[in-house]
């Protein structure tokens, strides 16, 4: 974590699924493996590779260099919920959030931005340029967010979605939010990358490069 206050848990980097209670939190369970294993394939950072999760009314996500919370359905935080999520991200935290229904007029998008403006105000959660040092940060994506092959399946809005939103905290993204469904297009066994002409995972290599960065 970037603070004066907090810094960076030593040792090696862990996969953080936030559970929280309103919501459906325990979705795309083969994401995690297949983004640390392409940690380990194209950057030198040491993963732990079983992903943990944390209950964000617990003050352990305090542990946690970065984040994942995504789900279908309702987002409502609760009140210790609430004050965790704040602080963890006021203090240097990062979370990247999900839509899994790539839909921004779903349950889980609306509740979701709701939950955002009552932690961080109104106009805390902004599209980002594409030209943002995220997407050069590790791999080069000179379009901005690479598109998923959900976001044209016929579900959802049926529409791609060519930016993302954050929460910047002092100029640093601490709240990463996608509609894309990043999750679902990441959620295969990592051995049938082989079978992809480009590896799709490249851009959640830059997602937790730039968390730790």
């Amino acid at each position: 974590m970037h603070t004066a206050n907090w810094k960076l848990p030593t040792g090696n980097f862990f996969f953080t699924r936030i559970k929280y209670n309103s919501g459906n939190w325990d979705t795309d369970q083969r994401m995690p493996s297949n983004l640390l294993h392409s940690l380990v394939e194209y950057t030198t950072i040491p993963v732990d590779e079983k992903e943990r999760v944390v209950e964000l009314s617990s003050e352990e996500i305090y542990k946690s260099p970065f984040c994942y919370l995504s789900g279908h359905k309702l987002v409502e935080f609760s009140q210790q919920e609430r004050k965790i999520f704040k602080t963890y991200v006021e203090q240097g935290g990062f979370v990247f959030v999900d839509d899994c229904n790539h839909d921004i007029d779903g349950l889980f998008a609306k509740s979701f931005e709701e939950e955002m403006a009552r932690t961080f105000g109104s106009n805390a959660l902004q599209k980002i340029p594409n030209d943002h040092y995220l997407y050069r940060c590790f791999f080069n994506f000179e379009d901005g967010p690479p598109a998923t092959s959900f976001e044209l399946n016929g579900w959802g809005d049926d529409l791609v979605h060519d930016y993302l939103k954050a929460i910047q905290i002092n100029g640093r993204i601490g709240v990463l939010y996608s509609n894309k469904d990043y999750g679902c297009e990441w959620d295969y066994d990592f051995r049938n990358k082989r079978f992809l002409k480009i590896d799709n995972t490249r851009f959640g290599v830059n997602i937790i490069v730039y968390a730790l960065t």
